[in-house]
This record gives C-alpha cells, sequence and structure tokens, in this order.
C-alpha cells in the first residue's frame, strides 16, 4: 500500500510548480484529479521548446514530468454548472491544491473560505511566487524570477566580471523542489488533520524554497555581513584544501574532490594516484602545511589526474576512501548505473521519467503518465453520481469537455 492510497488531491493550478506537487503526491499514492480550463487547457501543454531542444508530438516530457499519475476533467469553473460540478469535487476531496492568485481565487470563489464552505475539512495547499503576506503577495511569477534570481542563487553563481547572470541549469528547476516541498508540507498537514481533526492551509512559494535552498549561505553571509561571490571559472575552489575542487581529467571531462578533512585522506589520495611519495612530503604533512601549501597541492593533482581519462579514474577510485564524482551532464546521468540501480529514473506510460527523491521501504515509486486534457471527465463526473443525461447537459453548456 503507498502512504497516500485512499487520499483524494484536487489540483486547480497550471505550469510547473503546484502541478509538481500534485505529481509527487500522485507518486505517493493520492487520487490527483487535474482541473483544466474546459476549452485551453494547462498552458504547460504548450511548451514545447527548451532552449536548443524541442519536443514535437506526444508525449511530451515539458507536460508529463508534472502531471504523471493524475487524471484531467476539463471544466469551466466560471459557469454555474461547472461551479457545481467543482464543489462536488471539492466535497470529495482531502487536499485543495492551487498555484491561483488572490485575485484569481476571489473571481472564482476558490480561496480558503469559499472552498471550506463546502468542506470544512480540507486541507488548502497553495503555492506562489512570493508567498502569502507582504505588498507583493498578489504578484505572480516563475522559477527564474522568484527562485533563481531573486532568492540569491543566480547573484551566488554569477562569476565576477561575468555579463548577465548564470541561467538554471534545466526548465522548472526551482519548480520542481518548491512542488516537492509543497507536497511535504500537505502530507504533514494530512498527518495533522488524522490526529487532531484540524486542516490546516499549506503555504509554499517558489521564494521561500529559494531561500532555504540558500539557507546555509544566507545565514552565513547575515553573520559576517558580506555575500558570497561565485569562485573564478577555472579555479580550484577551496583557497586551503586540496581535496575540495574540480580536476580536469585528459579526455576534457572533470571529477570533483570534496573531502572535508584533507589530512585524513591525503595518503590514500597519494596511492590511488600512484604518487606514494606525497605521503611523507613536508609539504603535505598534517592539515596545517596541506591549508598553507594547497597552490602547491593542486598544481601537482592536477597534473596527475590531467594525465589519464574519467573512464580510468573512475576504475581506480572505486576504492578510494573518500567522497568525489564525475561531473556529469544532464544526458550522462540518465545513464549513470548509480542512478539505475536506485531506479530514480522510471518508465511512465512512454515515457522515461526522474520519480520524486523519496522511497518507501526501498521501492522506486510507480509512475502512471500524466493524462491527456480532460481525458478523464465522463469517469470522474460518474464517480460523482451524475447520469449520462446530466454529463450530456454539462457538455452543452460548456462547463465540461
Amino acid at each position: 500500500m503507498k502512504p497516500l492510497e485512499g487520499i483524494r488531491v484536487l489540483e486547480v493550478a497550471m505550469y510547473g510548480f503546484v502541478p509538481s506537487a500534485g505529481a509527487v503526491l500522485a507518486d505517493w499514492g493520492a487520487d490527483v484529479v487535474k482541473v483544466e480550463h474546459a476549452v485551453t487547457g494547462d498552458p504547460q501543454r504548450g511548451l514545447r521548446q527548451v532552449g536548443t531542444m524541442r519536443v514535437e508530438g506526444d508525449p511530451n516530457p515539458n507536460v508529463e514530468h508534472a502531471n504523471r499519475g493524475k487524471r484531467s476533467i476539463g471544466l469551466d469553473m466560471g459557469t454555474p454548472e461547472g461551479r457545481e460540478v467543482l464543489d462536488a469535487l471539492i466535497r470529495e476531496s482531502d487536499v485543495f491544491l492551487t498555484s491561483f492568485l488572490p485575485h484569481a481565487r476571489t473571481k472564482f470563489r476558490i480561496d480558503v473560505d469559499d472552498v471550506r464552505a463546502v468542506n470544512p475539512q480540507i486541507v488548502y495547499a497553495r503555492g506562489s511566487a512570493l508567498g502569502p503576506r507582504g505588498i507583493e503577495s498578489d504578484k505572480g511569477g516563475y522559477d527564474m524570477t522568484a527562485f533563481w534570481a531573486r532568492a540569491g542563487i543566480a547573484a551566488t553563481l554569477t562569476p565576477a566580471g561575468v555579463e548577465g547572470m548564470i541561467s538554471p541549469p534545466g526548465p522548472a528547476f526551482g519548480d520542481t523542489i518548491s512542488g516537492t516541498n509543497l507536497a511535504g508540507g500537505v502530507a504533514a498537514a494530512l498527518l495533522k488533520r488524522e490526529r487532531s481533526g484540524e486542516p490546516s492551509v499549506v503555504d509554499v512559494s517558489l521564494l521561500s524554497s529559494g531561500v532555504w535552498a540558500m539557507g546555509h549561505g544566507i545565514a552565513l553571509s547575515a553573520h559576517v555581513g558580506r555575500h558570497m561571490e561565485a569562485p573564478t571559472p577555472g579555479a580550484h575552489g577551496a583557497p586551503t584544501n586540496p581535496l575540495s575542487g574540480l580536476y580536469e581529467t585528459s579526455d576534457g571531462r572533470y571529477l570533483s574532490f570534496v573531502m572535508l578533512q584533507p589530512a585524513k585522506y591525503w595518503a590514500d589520495v597519494c596511492r590511488h594516484i600512484d604518487r606514494p611519495d606525497l605521503v611523507d612530503d613536508p609539504r603535505f604533512a598534517d592539515s596545517r602545511q596541506l591549508a598553507a601549501n594547497t597552490d602547491q597541492a593542486v598544481a601537482i593533482l592536477r597534473v596527475v589526474i590531467g594525465s589519464r581519462t574519467l573512464a580510468e579514474w573512475s576504475e581506480r577510485f572505486a576504492t578510494l576512501s573518500g567522497p568525489w564524482a564525475p561531473v556529469q551532464d544532464s544526458l550522462q546521468v540518465a545513464d549513470d548505473p548509480q542512478v539505475r540501480a536506485n531506479e530514480y529514473i522510471v518508465k511512465a506510460g512512454e515515457l522515461e521519467l526522474v520519480a520524486n527523491p523519496v522511497q518507501f521501504d526501498v521501492t522506486a515509486a510507480e509512475l502512471g503518465p500524466g493524462p491527456e486534457f480532460a481525458a478523464q471527465t465522463e469517469e470522474i463526473l460518474l464517480e460523482l453520481g451524475l447520469d449520462w443525461d446530466r454529463i450530456i447537459a454539462l457538455k452543452t453548456a460548456g462547463a465540461v469537455t
């Protein structure tokens, strides 16, 4: 049994952020009903071009990533008939999940009080750009603006002298992280409701998620009174630790060392790179000497590591005691044996998709494909107890697709 089996989530949301939360909840076993505009559907369905990559035909990973495992109903919430259906769905749901801004929630009468008037026990979860309070709480945004730029990530990653800013590494980067945060909040609220009988209002914003992701650096900056600075491109990265940084291999790939106690690992590294003479070198005798002579150690390691390919080092470093990793691009990650062994990428219909990061009982999530637009409208209406005459009347009125 999946953790959220028996829980129904009603999702009134668009694009990547909040639907990502619905996708995680569906991965965890919830029945997620996605409400889409009766004519246009979720605008995310029209996203075909991402950077230099274009998707032709269906299935479309730009849609499936945040919508796998759901059911879709095409519904016009602005009509009286559509409202009746929405209220019926609210009554049958445990969670109301929305990305609509305050003015839109007021317009469609789906704010907290409106929804709770229909179902007092429902967990109300909303994702926003900038949070539910403050003078900008009614403003929209995307992960590029609220998560990446405003939360300090872009500025922290962009080296001095670089024109513009470093862009996010991929589509929906902040959306997916924020959606997972929101799903976790919903799960906690469901547990609270089960124990106390009290439903919660759950809020997660792109800004809050970005600030949380930068939490260590922001706290450090606030404490010492200076902002974090990105290292110069090509620099080792750690001025007092030769075993924490990037090294280029002979085939133009990179590997990353992160050994925060360099003296503990220095001898083992030296043996693995066939330089046992460095073990007793007085320049690197202890942590203090390694810190003082980091530049010299880095210079040596660059030459040695630059003499072999990443594949050769991967074989040699299989027994290395300190933490290290190959630097991989998005295509290489998909072929990583460790990723595959843990089933972090799984089949969902015709596509392979990345599973959410949580596993229960050492078992990979089972992902269903994303729904076609309004594909389950009739199925969902029948579950609500409507007969075919009523369903046809709703279609005729334009309330449902």
